[in-house]
């Protein structure tokens, strides 16, 4: 889907709200129930299911334990997880949020409500280094260096609001992230060498956190099957949890929201990292580059 957001008439689908009712759909489906039975328990319509289920209405905490409760889903993280991201839905419809404190985010608004809520990211860059994994004199060298900005001063709160996306990496329950990047995005000098000295410095310290993995791909393994395009792979806790795939270029957002997308994007990354070097041979390249500067 190329668009964060879907509009009919008075109402709007998000990512959120998609991934969410998908989540409900699933489990629908593994109970061997039809939307009627859900209208029924609900005391609503199959039609106001089937837009809960695509994500065009928000949905309440009430309407979601009913749901759970009806489809024996009683686990309570995966129940408390469903409310979660319903409230997070809300949050980002009315404009709440730590995330819509910074306009200058734009269409990555949607990605880092999903990021904030989720327990594992996988990303391959080509080109850049990874959002989780920048320092403040590298995200603010790339804004610049994107030369897009209509207004100069939103650089900084984006930088910011950046800054504010890693702390997932140290909470209490810390998001796990695989990175995989190219050799390449390591040696453009974004920002000069001083700024990347203290970027290559910063990956190798962060490395260590148990919760991150982090490997090359070096310019000797040759063609691979993630030349053609960057991508980051968002994905839940428990068993069965759709994963949704981000995709940003130049000029969209592409959001993969499938089980058939999710599975393609995952047996391509996990080629892609059968071909990047093993974290401890990565962090070593990481300094030999860092010493070349």
């Amino acid at each position: 889907m190329a668009a964060d957001e879907f509009r009919r008439g008075g109402s709007v689908s998000t990512v959120l709200a998609r991934k969410l009712g998908g989540e409900l759909l699933r489990l629908r489906e593994k109970a061997g129930l039809t939307q009627p039975q859900a209208a029924e328990a609900l005391s609503a319509t199959a039609p106001k299911v089937a837009k809960m289920e695509r994500g065009w209405v928000p949905l309440r905490d009430p309407d979601i334990r009913v749901l759970c409760d009806l489809y024996g889903t009683t686990d309570p993280e995966v129940v408390g997880r469903l409310l979660k991201l319903a409230r997070t839905d809300r949050e980002r419809r009315k404009a709440k949020g730590w995330w819509n404190q910074y306009p200058g985010l734009h269409s990555l608004v949607e990605y880092v409500a999903l990021e904030d809520i989720a327990t594992n990211v996988r990303t391959w860059q080509s080109a850049i280094i990874p959002g989780l994994l920048q320092t403040a004199d590298y995200a603010r060298a790339l804004a610049v260096g994107n030369g897009s900005w209509e207004d100069p001063d939103e650089i900084e709160p984006f930088v910011e609001s950046r800054m504010t996306r890693q702390g997932r990496l140290k909470a209490e329950n810390p998001l796990e992230l695989w990175a995989v990047v190219h050799e390449g995005a390591l040696r453009q000098l974004v920002g000069g060498r001083e700024v990347m000295h203290a970027q290559l410095s910063h990956l190798v310290d962060v490395s260590r956190q148990p919760n991150v993995k982090l490997q090359v791909l070096p310019f000797l393994a040759g063609a691979h099957p993630g030349m053609t395009s960057a991508f980051t792979i968002v994905s839940f806790a428990e068993p069965g949890a759709m994963d949704v795939v981000y995709m940003d270029t130049s000029s969209s957002t592409l959001w993969l929201e499938s089980e058939e997308d999710a599975v393609r994007h995952n047996n391509t990354f996990e080629r892609i990292a059968r071909g990047g070097l093993a974290p401890r041979d990565s962090t070593a390249l990481i300094e030999r580059i860092r010493k070349e500067l």
